[in-house]
């Protein structure tokens, strides 16, 4: 039951939202020179569980259109399984994902109370597009847009929560990590391309067809590269930043191995590996570079 529930949280996909709080606090630090570690301990946790509720919620509402039933489920997309395979029921991981969302939501309130409005609007943001994620946005075709905003959101509270203003870096810093994290579920939707598109789904991915798509994935890491190094000579990252090229063999493999493969599912899984490891390797060395 508990191997189960942790499946279902999708734990190592929980490490995106992780990186982006680490680079907030990282850039509070190098520009502040501290951070006040309960603050920044009850950050981590609080968007922890948003992040593991928009997953569940995924997973109930994908489950609830025949999504999952209708796709071929791999380590990085068609859900996590738990669902269709009934480990689990749909009711007990519909409440788990509003109490992850209820319990994050709660400190961020805390927040609110101690930082005031702009924390309150970010907290609006987030709370109601985690809800609406899987039943409205996604289906519009914005789910790598989310996806971005949420990143920089939480790279910008983040910094909120410890200075208590909103500094440029921070939101240079949220964009790349948004961007990052963008990436890897446009990557990623590739193999529920029928199954969503059946389902009345409307992916990037499907609204571009896969073929342009294929085109369209370098642009997104070439961007985020661009903005690192543009970073520099604006002030807003440092010098050492530089050193997130050392994850460009795994870019590149993606790239590679998307437009060889982008039709077959179990090919792809390698280029959604890589993927995910270049977003988290740039998004890592991003923040210590904040700190070096």
């Amino acid at each position: 039951m508990l191997s189960s529930w942790l499946r279902v949280i999708r734990i190592r996909f929980l490490f995106a939202s992780v990186i982006a709080v680490t680079n907030g606090l990282a850039i509070a630090y190098w520009k502040y020179g501290g951070i006040d570690p309960l603050h920044a301990a009850l950050t981590y946790v609080g968007v922890v569980f948003l992040h593991a509720s928009v997953d569940l919620l995924n997973d109930y509402w994908d489950h609830k259109r025949g999504i999952d039933d209708a796709t071929s489920r791999t380590r990085f997309s068609g859900g996590t399984g738990v669902l269709p395979e009934k480990l689990l029921t749909p009711r007990a991981v519909y409440a788990l994902g509003m109490i992850c969302l209820v319990l994050g939501a709660a400190i961020g309130a805390y927040f609110v109370a101690v930082r005031g409005i702009t924390i309150a609007v970010i907290l609006g943001f987030a709370v109601v597009a985690i809800y609406f994620y899987s039943t409205s946005i996604a289906n519009a075709g914005l789910g790598e847009l989310f996806v971005a905003i949420k990143g920089a959101m939480i790279v910008i509270g983040t910094f909120y929560v410890q200075i208590g203003l909103i500094d440029s870096a921070a939101v240079f810093a949220g964009v790349i990590v948004g961007l990052l994290s963008a990436t890897v579920l446009f990557i990623n939707s590739f193999p529920d391309y029928e199954a969503d598109k059946s389902k009345g789904r409307r992916t990037l991915v499907i609204l571009l067809g896969k073929k342009a798509s294929t085109k369209v994935f370098p642009a997104f890491v070439v961007a985020a590269y661009a903005l690192v190094v543009a970073g520099i000579f604006l002030g807003f990252t440092k010098v050492y930043s530089v050193a997130t090229i050392a994850s460009i063999p795994f870019a590149v493999k993606a790239i590679f191995l998307l437009r060889k493969n982008y039709e077959s599912v179990d090919s792809l899984v390698p280029a959604m590996a890589s993927a995910v490891t270049y977003s988290r390797v740039t998004g890592l060395i991003l923040a210590i570079s904040f700190l070096a």
